[in-house]
């Protein structure tokens, strides 16, 4: 079936791609008007908590049908405050379902379910499964926050737009243990494997068709790669709504995200970004028989969209009034991937050294959430900056073992899907790294004077200590990162995170800040 442009009356010039795609299909007699239905959906995912992004999405997401394709919030019960203000993003956006994923799981049962009493859509997920094979008694499933979680969640649900029926499906992670915050707190509970995933998925398609659903929309958090996957093994979906993986996807594009479904059926994916920075507005046309004919897909850029004053008056209700900090004079537009140098995450590695007396500063790529905007900047700007809370720690670290750290790093970070975790951002020291050869080549230490040490990468020292301030995450936890410093063997753990550094570092320095910290991480071929 030919498709052409259709003005969908798109109620904002600031969406960026406002492309058409003409979908292939078997060809059809021309039907009549009323044997056709229109509708738009506005979509998210990978929100990450992001507050400010979360006020300017809410001026300017529209659509018939409003759906999220999870990891809306981020951080353990020590963010509540933001859980809050994240399930109120939801609802005044009328957001009436939202997929499972990982970073939902970031906090206990318990708050989790709390926070899904509170939302007024549903949390759909077919594939995620909750047993009791955990051998703890009351007292560890109470400090644990465990609850029965696999009741506040659903495998679908229906809704009515403009009169017309549609079913949800949701999909969580297959990934999702390997990146919780806190396993234990979900010990009990799994994901399938994709192969049965894409079972239960058809299972639950088929039980919306067997009620007469034609219009099937599968909420996914599984990643975009599984996403086109399962849009080829799959039958009588029409659009997945995705995430996980970070994509942005503008417009659309055949053998990228337009497939087709073993029954030859167009299936349309979706993704914007991550941490509320894009959003989307999908409009579709399908004919009676449920199958889409005309499609746009359209990509709306958040930061250029203004706060709504009522919304920021509710948030403010949640989080508290935000302090203003200083003036940003100066900053750079953020990175768009891992393995590019952050000057915002180094400016925070600068912060990290000076407040806390270290000789290095250094954080992940992967856990800076927002960047640095140009004038007044205050509390709540830098907290998106920095959401998760992971206590800030100092602690004697030896050459050899960081050093070892970082060769690692970059060689997971070049050889891993997606560049994670992402090449780490510095201060007091600088590096080279061969991205062909996925190795890191050198390395200096940099004294608060300014001069560069070289470090012999091939024979570091065991001997020679430097004081390395980062949060608990990456000192202690060795997720993603070989561990720097055991707890016990930390020369300070602060009750507060990064965010809180850079406020006073900001103040400290009394002026207007430029963003332009570089060439810390050099390339080679």
């Amino acid at each position: 079936m030919k498709i052409s442009s259709t003005n969908f009356n798109i109620p904002s010039i600031r969406f960026k791609s406002n492309s058409s795609q003409q979908i292939k299909t078997t060809p059809l007699e021309k039907s009549p008007q009323n044997d056709s239905f229109e509708m738009s959906v506005g979509y998210v995912n990978d929100t990450h908590g992001q507050t400010n992004n979360m006020m300017r999405i809410l001026s300017g997401i529209k659509g018939d049908l409003k759906l999220s394709a999870g990891d809306n919030d981020i951080g353990d019960e020590k963010n509540k405050a933001i859980h809050r203000a994240t399930i109120k993003f939801l609802n005044i956006a009328d957001v009436k379902a939202s997929a499972l994923g990982n970073h939902e799981l970031d906090t206990t049962q318990e708050d989790l379910i709390d926070s899904i009493r509170d939302f007024n859509g549903d949390v759909l997920a077919v594939n995620f499964k909750k047993e009791l094979t955990d051998d703890l008694d009351e007292d560890e499933i109470k400090a644990l926050g465990r609850a029965p979680l696999d009741k506040a969640l659903k495998n679908s649900k229906i809704v009515e737009v403009k009169g017309e029926k549609i079913g949800l499906v949701g999909a969580s992670p297959i990934d999702m243990f390997a990146r919780l915050t806190h396993p234990n707190y979900h010990t009990d509970c799994s994901v399938d494997e994709l192969e049965d995933t894409i079972e239960d998925i058809q299972d639950e398609v088929d039980n919306l068709k067997e009620q007469g659903i034609n219009k099937i929309f599968l909420l996914s958090h599984l990643g975009h790669k599984k996403d086109q996957i399962v849009a080829q093994n799959t039958k009588n979906i029409d659009v997945i709504i995705g995430g996980h993986t970070h994509e942005l996807i503008r417009g659309i594009k055949e053998g990228e995200n337009l497939f087709y479904s073993e029954k030859g059926e167009p299936v349309i994916l979706t993704e914007a970004g991550r941490d509320g920075n894009y959003f989307g507005k999908l409009n579709l046309t399908f004919n009676k028989d449920g199958v889409i004919t005309k499609a746009q897909n359209n990509i709306g850029e958040t930061r250029l969209f203004h706060k709504n004053m009522i919304n920021q008056f509710v948030f403010d209700e949640i989080l508290g009034k935000p302090e203003k900090i200083g003036f940003i004079k100066q900053a750079p537009p953020p990175p768009t991937s891992l393995i590019e140098e952050n000057p915002h995450a180094n400016f925070v590695c600068d912060a990290m050294r000076a407040e806390m007396g270290a000789d290095i500063g250094i954080w992940n790529n992967s856990g800076i959430r927002n960047f640095f905007h140009e004038g007044v900047i205050d509390s709540r700007d830098i907290k998106d900056i920095a959401p998760f809370f992971d206590r800030m720690s100092l602690a004697e670290v030896s050459e050899k073992t960081l050093v070892d750290m970082f060769k690692e790093t970059v060689k997971t970070t070049y050889t891993s899907h997606g560049n994670k975790p992402g090449l780490i951002a510095v201060s007091g020291l600088n590096y080279t790294v061969s991205p062909k050869k996925a190795k890191l080549t050198a390395m200096n230490f940099v004294d608060k004077n300014g001069r560069e040490i070289p470090i012999d990468i091939e024979n570091p020292r065991e001997d020679k200590m430097y004081k390395v301030a980062t949060d608990e995450f990456m000192m202690s936890a060795g997720a993603d990162y070989a561990v720097l410093a055991p707890h016990d063997k930390c020369l300070k753990i602060l009750p507060y995170d990064k965010d809180v550094l850079t406020c006073e570092y900001i103040k400290h320095l009394d002026r207007p800040i430029v963003i332009n910290q570089t060439g810390r991480i050099r390339f080679e071929d």
